[in-house]
C-alpha cells in the first residue's frame, strides 16, 4: 500500500519544512511578539490586570467582527462560560458534534449539562443541519416554546456547532434549525480565527461564542481562549464571572455569587496582541499549504485533500486528507510518523469514550465513517518574514 507516491510526499514535506522531524503544528513567532512580552515584563503587570488584556480584546473583537471579547485562561473555559451566559442550565440536554475535541463536550459537563451527540457531513466535517432538523422532529416535542427530549423528559437547550479544523459549519442552515426549535445557537469557534462564512468571520453568529488560543492554535497567547458576543450585557455577566464575581470596590472583596478564576494573565495577552497583528499572513501561508499539497497528493490513488466548503474562506488549521475504504489508516499513520512527518488520526468520537458513552445521541454513520478515514498531516505555516 505504501507506494513510491507516498515516498514522494513525504521527501516533499521534509524539503518544504527542511526539518528531520516536523511536527503537525508550531507557533511562528517573531519581533513583535517578543517587544509585547518585553514590555509588559517591564511594567511589572503580569498577571490578571493591564493593557494588553484590554488591547487583546478589542483588537480580537474588530478582527471577528463583534462588539465584545473577554480574554480567559483557554478555550474551555471560554466554552464554559459562553454556555452559561447564554442561559444553558443544569441538566439541560446540549446538541453537538460527536466528531469534537473532548473540550467542547467537557464544557457542557462543567455546567451539569449534558452532551447530546448527532452526526456530521462530509462537506463541512461539522454538524449536518439537514440530518439535525430530521433528528429533532423525531427525538423532540415543542412544548410552551421549549423543546423537550421525548425519550429523557429533558430539556433541549442549546447547539453547539464547532468549525472542525477551521472549516466553517453551514450556519445559514444550522441557524434556521435553531429557531425552528427556539434552540440557542453557541460556536465553538476554537479552530476558526481567520475563517469566515459568506464573508462574515465565525465566532460572530451565536448569541455567545467561544474561541481558543492554545500552543497549536493560529494565533496563540500560550494558553488562552476568549469568549465573543455582540450582548454587552452578557459580555459584562461573562467579564464578571470569569474574574471570581468580585464586586468592584476601591479595597474590599465583596463576591456576589460563585465565579470563576479564569482570567487571561497580561503577559499572555502581550503575547496574543503581537500575534493577532499577523492572522492575514498565518491564514495566506496555511492557503498556499493547501496548494502544495494538493498537488502532491493529487498523485496518490485512495487520497483526497479535504477543501474548504462552499460560501466559506477557510483559515486551514490543520490540513485534511481523507483515505477512502480501501486505505488503512493506521497503516498510514504508522508510516508517516515513522518517517519523521508527524500526522494524527482525528479525534476519538465523544460517544465512544466511557464518561460520554450513555449520553444520548443520534444516528452517528458519518462520524464512524470519517474516523476511519482522516489524517492530520503538517500545518504549520511558513512565514518568510515576520
Amino acid at each position: 500500500m505504501i507506494n513510491p507516491e507516498w515516498e514522494n510526499l513525504v521527501k516533499n514535506i521534509h524539503n518544504h519544512y527542511h526539518q528531520d522531524f516536523v511536527p503537525l503544528h508550531e507557533p511562528t513567532f517573531g519581533e513583535s511578539e517578543l517587544n509585547y512580552v518585553t514590555a509588559c515584563i517591564k511594567t511589572g503587570w503580569v498577571s490578571s490586570v493591564g493593557s494588553y488584556v484590554d488591547g487583546f480584546e478589542k483588537a480580537l473583537a474588530e478582527m471577528v467582527g463583534v462588539k465584545r471579547a473577554v480574554a480567559v485562561v483557554n478555550g474551555t473555559a471560554a466554552l464554559q462560560i459562553a454556555l452559561k451566559v447564554a442561559g444553558v442550565k443544569e441538566n439541560d440536554e446540549v446538541i453537538m458534534p460527536s466528531l469534537t475535541f473532548i473540550a467542547t463536550a467537557n464544557a457542557v459537563t462543567y455546567l451539569q449539562a449534558i452532551p447530546h451527540f448527532v452526526d456530521v457531513t462530509e462537506r463541512t466535517l461539522g454538524l449536518d443541519p439537514l440530518k439535525l432538523d430530521m433528528y429533532l422532529s423525531s427525538v423532540g416535542s415543542m412544548q410552551n416554546d421549549v423543546l423537550i427530549n421525548k425519550e429523557t423528559g429533558r430539556v433541549i437547550r442549546a447547539v453547539v456547532p464547532m468549525h472542525t479544523f477551521g472549516h466553517p459549519v453551514e450556519l445559514d442552515e444550522l441557524i434556521a434549525v435553531c429557531e425552528k426549535y427556539h434552540l440557542i445557537l453557541v460556536e465553538d469557534a476554537a479552530e476558526s480565527l481567520g475563517s469566515y462564512y459568506k464573508g462574515k468571520h465565525t465566532a460572530s453568529f451565536g448569541k455567545v461564542n467561544a474561541m481558543s488560543f492554545n500552543g497549536n492554535k493560529i494565533v496563540t497567547t500560550g494558553g488562552g481562549g476568549a469568549i465573543l458576543t455582540d450582548d454587552e450585557a452578557l459580555a459584562n455577566y461573562a467579564k464578571h464571572l470569569t474574574t471570581t464575581a468580585k464586586v468592584p470596590h476601591k479595597w474590599a472583596y465583596v463576591h456576589d455569587e460563585i465565579g470563576y478564576n479564569y482570567r487571561m494573565p497580561n503577559l499572555n495577552a502581550a503575547l496574543g496582541c503581537g500575534q493577532l497583528e499577523k492572522v492575514e499572513k498565518f491564514v495566506e501561508a496555511k492557503r498556499e499549504l493547501t496548494v502544495f499539497y494538493d498537488d502532491i497528493l493529487s498523485k496518490i490513488n485512495g487520497v483526497t485533500l479535504f477543501k474548504e466548503p462552499i460560501h466559506t474562506k477557510s483559515n486551514y488549521w490543520l490540513q485534511t486528507i481523507l483515505l477512502d475504504d480501501s486505505m488503512n489508516r493506521d497503516e498510514v499513520l504508522t508510516y508517516l510518523n515513522e518517517q519523521g512527518v508527524m500526522s494524527r488520526p482525528i479525534w476519538q468520537p465523544m460517544h465512544t469514550l466511557s464518561m460520554y458513552e450513555n449520553c444520548p445521541k443520534g444516528d452517528l454513520t458519518v462520524v464512524e465513517s470519517l474516523n476511519k478515514r482522516i489524517i492530520n498531516i503538517p500545518s504549520t505555516p511558513l512565514i518568510t518574514s515576520k
